[in-house]
């Protein structure tokens, strides 16, 4: 369910570093999810519901249904 319909955007993993006396000391694992909102929108003509991330609806790549 975490996609972004429009950009595929989507979880994210990687490692979040503590960092002490210019060492890395510990590593733990992280997770980055997308900004997704829930929306109506049109496509080819029809209202559609899916999933979009927040900065395709901020660009405009996305029209809502009215």
């Amino acid at each position: 369910m975490a996609v972004c319909a429009v950009c595929g955007k989507k979880t994210q993993y990687g490692n979040q570093l503590s960092i002490t006396r210019s060492h890395i000391s510990k590593r733990n694992s992280r997770t980055v999810k997308p900004n997704l909102r829930k929306i109506k929108a049109e496509v080819n003509g029809n209202v559609k519901t899916m999933y979009v991330c927040a900065k395709c609806l901020r660009d405009g790549k996305v029209k809502r249904a009215v």
